[in-house]
């Protein structure tokens, strides 16, 4: 059946937000704040791929209080879950078996943590979601935007969510249920790094034709619960160097938080070249290193995940706003990349796109551009947060570890006392895809086995990401042309895919006939990775149905 035949029910808001991260429901609650202190009414609608609120969360995660202070002042009385403040903040070179402790002192006042908080992002937006539905948000988990519904003038009239109950070979199910069509007079996209409808939105509108392309790393991340001597509540780790060589940018982080609970992540920037390179085995690698070891032995692993995140900065955030909406938070991409924080600005950025759509429906507008929003952003905290940091991500590209952060370091230095930079605002040049040289210039990376109790095959820990898909629907990783993996990936890349991903999705299944490139999509967990980095861009990731995915518990 056509999509232009399917009978769909539909349901009208001032302002549409699809997704429920920080940006999203922090616009949310600031629309009906504003609201009320105005006496005015406001319907708000927020939109959740996950099976609840939270659910695809995954972040390190330090947060700068900034934007919830601005957002919920009185959060503690409140009761957020945001209780262990920073106090040990410690950054690390790593070499194959020691570790230099860089110093403090040395590094710019912006790179500080203490006055920050370790927090389970997860579990903020849960609280978020309740704040915002005791104003009267309506708050709608299971239901993916799957499409954006566009007027005759091409203008964002809102999104259509998935269709439930559709097979694998596209026929429609006893349990079919056609998708909903949610309008807004404005839609706000908070889909987060590489969203679905973001790019497509990005593409149509031509929203990066005055930017540089967006940059992206990926991090993994794993939640363990550590004997209590091991525990040093309010510890912040930082490190860069081993496993990773000297172009390969990345790094492990470690936050001690709660109850003998550490968050242990490791990123490593998608602009890497050497297509045998594989994140999740580079980060079980670096969990051996004798520096970070010494806290995980005799601890229990409780969780893992994996995210893309913006790496672009300044000169990638793309034009914010289109007739009838806007990009907030990593949909456009705030991520401050040294900091390794995005959150507060994305925080912030929810908060000025609801500003600026409260103002245009006061006015009887609709449906064209919130111009009001990327004029606040220029003169905000976020954009002067990204420019004193742009040339970081540029010279640790092009100087690798070794030279480039050090040389990081003196930009943002001279940033932070003179307000300027003596080499102006870097470009990125490529976009992540078109980083990888053919295999035939490296040798496979021989990668130690698994050992159970510090490091970990990927199936065992897609388990701990609680992910899971409906098996009989369509397989959500499109691929534009079948034939690329094999005809073209393999023999010039090996393949990269099978590497990349962090859950186990691409393999090459040698048969008979020769080698099948397999899709294993129930095994997905949304980090978007292979929609960034597949060098021929050939695979499409969409949204499956409703509810798929992982379920995070305080990640």
């Amino acid at each position: 059946m056509a999509d232009a035949d399917v009978q769909r029910e539909s349901m009208e808001y001032d302002v549409v937000i699809v997704g429920a991260g920080p940006s999203g429901l922090a616009a949310a609650i600031r629309l009906k704040q504003k609201a009320a202190q105005a006496g005015r009414e406001i319907s708000v609608c927020v939109l959740e791929k996950g099976s609840e609120v939270g659910a695809h969360i995954l972040s390190g995660a330090v947060i700068d209080p900034i934007g919830i202070n601005a957002l919920i002042p009185d959060w503690k009385e409140k009761g957020a879950p945001i209780d262990t403040e920073v106090t040990d903040d410690r950054f690390y070179f790593l070499g194959p078996a020691g570790s230099i402790r860089l110093p403090n002192f040395a590094m710019p006042p912006l790179m500080s943590n203490h006055g920050n908080y370790i927090i389970s992002l997860g579990n903020l937006c849960r609280w978020l979601a309740t704040q915002a539905e005791a104003l009267g948000v309506e708050i709608y988990p299971g239901f993916p935007a799957a499409q954006v519904k566009y007027g005759e003038k091409g203008e964002v009239l809102g999104v259509i969510t998935g269709d439930m109950g559709v097979a694998r070979d596209g026929h429609h199910k006893d349990s079919y249920t056609p998708g909903m069509e949610l309008l807004g007079k404005y839609t706000f996209f908070a889909e987060g790094a590489r969203g679905s409808l973001s790019k497509k939105l990005i593409g149509k509108f031509n929203l990066h034709k005055n930017g540089e392309p967006q940059k992206y790393g990926i991090g993994l991340k794993e939640l363990w619960e550590l004997p209590p001597e091991k525990h040093k509540r309010g510890l912040v780790f930082h490190s860069m160097g081993w496993p990773l060589d000297n172009q390969t940018g990345g790094g492990v982080f470690m936050y001690h938080f709660g109850e003998n609970l550490c968050s242990i992540g490791f990123v490593v920037h998608l602009n890497y070249s050497n297509p045998y390179v594989s994140p999740f085995d580079e980060f079980q690698r670096a969990k051996t290193h004798p520096r970070i070891r010494e806290y995980l032995e005799g601890g229990k692993r409780l969780v893992y995940g994996a995210r893309a995140m913006t790496e672009g900065g300044l000169q990638s955030v793309p034009k914010l706003v289109f007739p009838g909406g806007a990009l907030i938070g990593c949909s456009a991409g705030f991520m401050n990349v040294p900091r390794i924080k995005g959150s507060h600005n994305a925080i912030l950025t929810g908060i000025m796109a609801a500003d600026a759509a409260l103002a245009a429906l006061g006015e009887g507008r609709s449906h064209d551009e919130l111009t009001a929003y990327e004029e606040a952003y220029e003169e905000s905290p976020v954009h002067k947060d990204l420019k004193r940091v742009r040339n970081v991500k540029p010279l640790w590209s092009r100087l690798g570890t070794i030279m480039g952060v050090p040389a990081a370091a003196i930009d943002m230095w001279t940033n932070q006392l003179f307000g300027f930079s003596l080499l102006g605002t870097l470009r990125h040049r490529k976009a992540d895809f078109q980083t990888l040289k053919p295999a035939s210039k490296f040798k496979p990376i021989a990668y130690p086995k698994a050992d159970g109790k510090i490091s970990f095959d990927k199936l065992s820990s897609v388990f701990l990401s609680n992910t899971n898909h409906e098996e009989d629907q369509p397989i959500h990783l499109v691929l534009k042309d079948s034939s690329i993996p094999i005809r073209v990936n393999l023999p010039e890349y090996d393949e990269p895919a099978q590497r990349y991903c962090p859950a186990g999705v691409y393999e090459i299944v040698q048969e008979a006939s020769g080698p099948r490139f397999q899709i294993n999509a129930q095994n997905c967990v949304h980090c978007k990775t292979c929609d960034i980095k597949d060098p021929a861009q050939n695979i499409n990731w969409v949204t499956p149905e409703g509810g798929g995915g992982p379920n995070y518990p305080n990640m």
